[in-house]
């Protein structure tokens, strides 16, 4: 592919990096992002990957914009509160870089759809706002072999690393299940600072590229913690657990299949897996 003199100035500050250059920007713009939610982690991701470039961004949620979500979720404005979160993010992606194609999935990600969904594209990205989402999207990468970047976020907090399927810890190697119900408060009833949304999604964004790329060292056994009040990151080491029911050595886990519903996006770590 070759691009256009309008595309060589849109993106020359990443061609003038050897890190990138044209070759690394053209893997960009023949990249395949899918993006689970566009709300607070989702809106910087979307917006950062469009205008870096990527060439697909597939974007799945059945919500509408609330008035609530201003605070963080970026991707929308006023006026489109009442409006579906897949068409507003469309629009506001194509108005920052239009050389993107979005494709919007209006529905919730579920373990009928999951492996449909996910199977075109090179990256997935977790922007889910509760713990079952987030083990179905780990699952589901899993059985499709797709590189995943977990992002949680609550209150003051943050967190991310990314999954190679087979290659490194998975989610449920350092969580092992959802938490009871009840036992961690959601983002709705303990509130959420929204500048650590654009925190995180960012970073979700930044280890999206060197997936793409095959540059650097992505966040692989390894889970950075960002803490706001004190303005600290802290790197959290794992491993894959070989007792892990999903990509252990004796997985009981061979299908998708979805946990109870709960909204939330933070859990500590348990031992499980982690050094």
């Amino acid at each position: 592919m070759s691009f256009s003199e309008e595309q060589i100035i849109r993106y020359s500050r990443h061609i003038l990096l050897p890190e990138v250059g044209g070759k690394g920007q053209k893997k960009i713009a023949q990249a395949k992002v899918f993006i689970v939610g566009a709300g607070g982690l989702g809106s910087p991701v979307a917006l950062y990957l469009a205008a870096a470039g990527v060439g697909t961004i597939g974007l799945i949620d059945g919500d509408v914009v609330d008035r609530s979500n201003l605070q963080r979720q970026v991707l929308h404005h006023t006026p489109d509160v009442g409006r579906s979160k897949v068409q507003s993010a469309q629009e506001k992606i194509h108005l920052l870089n239009p050389h993107v194609h979005v494709e919007t999935y209006e529905d919730r990600f579920n373990a009928r759809n999951a492996l449909d969904l996910i199977t075109p594209y090179d990256v997935v990205i977790d922007g889910v706002d509760n713990f079952p989402s987030k083990f179905l999207i780990n699952d589901a990468c899993y059985f499709a072999d797709k590189p995943l970047v977990h992002g949680g976020i609550l209150r003051f907090e943050g967190r991310v690393f990314s999954i190679l399927p087979r290659q490194s810890a998975c989610y449920r190697c350092v969580f092992k299940e959802p938490p009871p119900p009840g036992l961690v408060p959601s983002c709705q009833e303990a509130g959420i600072i929204g500048v650590v949304a654009g925190i995180i999604g960012t970073i979700q964004a930044t280890e999206a590229l060197k997936l793409i790329l095959g540059i650097g060292h992505p966040l692989t056994n390894r889970i950075l913690d960002f803490d706001a009040r004190n303005t600290a990151f802290r790197e959290i080491r794992t491993k894959r657990n070989p007792k892990c029911a999903l990509c252990g050595n004796h997985p009981d886990i061979t299908g998708l299949f979805e946990h109870e519903q709960e909204a939330c996006q933070l859990q500590t770590p348990k031992a499980v897996g982690v050094s």
